[in-house]
């Protein structure tokens, strides 16, 4: 029996797993939606749960809290600037998981993970920019 088994073990060590959670919501916070494997989806719910509480608070503490669990600074700010303000009224339930279908190739569960109220340009914005800056330094 699996009494009090607290959360899905995904066949990694504890520092694959951490790095796993790390990248996944970095992704989410970026893009506002990513597609992935159900088991995943359904984990990474439980840490992206905490670090929007974490962005709702606001202060200097919970941003640092944030920043040791995510990669990057640029998801940390947008966590707390437009993240935290977005949900600032609401308790809790900001991401919702979406089953998706199997994966072709192994019949995987896959499942989309998104943002309640989203912004649907979010997806995709820094690949545009990236894209534009360069057509722009070759000419």
């Amino acid at each position: 029996m699996r009494h009090a088994r607290g959360y899905r073990r995904l066949n990694r060590t504890h520092e694959h797993r951490k790095a796993l959670w790390a990248n996944m919501a970095g992704s989410l916070i970026e893009h506002e939606q990513i597609k992935t494997t159900l088991p995943k989806a359904k984990e990474l719910r439980r840490v992206i749960e905490k670090l929007v509480t974490l962005g709702k608070r606001g202060d200097l503490h919970a941003r640092r809290q944030a920043a040791s669990q995510l990669k990057q600074d640029a998801h940390v700010a947008k966590l707390f600037e437009v993240l935290g303000p977005r949900y600032a009224e609401r308790q809790g339930g900001y991401v919702r998981v979406l089953k998706a279908g199997f994966r072709y190739g192994d019949m995987a569960p896959m499942a989309i993970i998104e943002f309640v109220d989203r912004d649907p340009d979010a997806k995709g914005a820094a690949d545009r920019a990236r894209a534009e800056s360069e057509l722009e330094s070759e000419d």
